[in-house]
C-alpha cells in the first residue's frame, strides 16, 4: 500500500512550522519571496502553481510535490491539467518522474478527485 500522502502533507507542514519558529527572520524572506513569485502576473498564480508541481515531480522533492498540487487545486486546477503537467513531468524526468507522480496520483484519490 502506497503512504497516505495526505498524512505525509500534514506531517512535513509541521515539521516547516517548527522550523518556522526557530528560523523566523529566514522564512519572512523566504515568504516575501514566495508571495512575489506566485501572484497573479502576466501567468496566474494556478499556471505558477502547475508549473512548480510539475518541475517538484521531476526533482522529485515530495513536499513540494503535494503542496503545489493541493494550492493548485485551490486555484481551481483541474484533474486535465494536472494529469497534462504529470505528462510534462514524466516526458523531461523519465521514469524517475513517473515514480515521483504516483504521489500526486494517491494525493487526488485521497481528495476524491478521480
Amino acid at each position: 500500500m502506497l503512504e497516505n500522502q495526505t498524512e505525509l502533507k500534514n506531517r512535513i507542514h509541521e515539521q516547516a512550522n517548527a522550523f518556522r519558529k526557530l528560523s523566523p527572520e529566514l522564512w519572512q524572506a523566504k515568504d516575501a519571496l514566495t508571495q512575489c513569485a506566485y501572484k497573479n502576473g502576466a501567468l496566474s498564480a494556478k499556471t505558477k502553481r502547475l508549473m512548480a508541481m510539475t518541475t517538484a515531480i521531476v526533482q522529485g522533492c515530495r513536499a513540494c510535490i503535494l503542496y503545489q498540487t493541493e494550492t493548485a487545486l485551490k486555484l481551481g486546477a483541474g484533474v486535465d491539467e494536472i494529469l497534462e503537467c504529470i505528462g510534462v513531468a514524466v516526458s523531461l524526468g523519465g521514469t524517475l518522474a513517473e515514480g515521483q507522480a504516483t504521489r500526486v496520483i494517491e494525493f487526488l484519490e485521497e481528495k476524491n478527485r478521480l
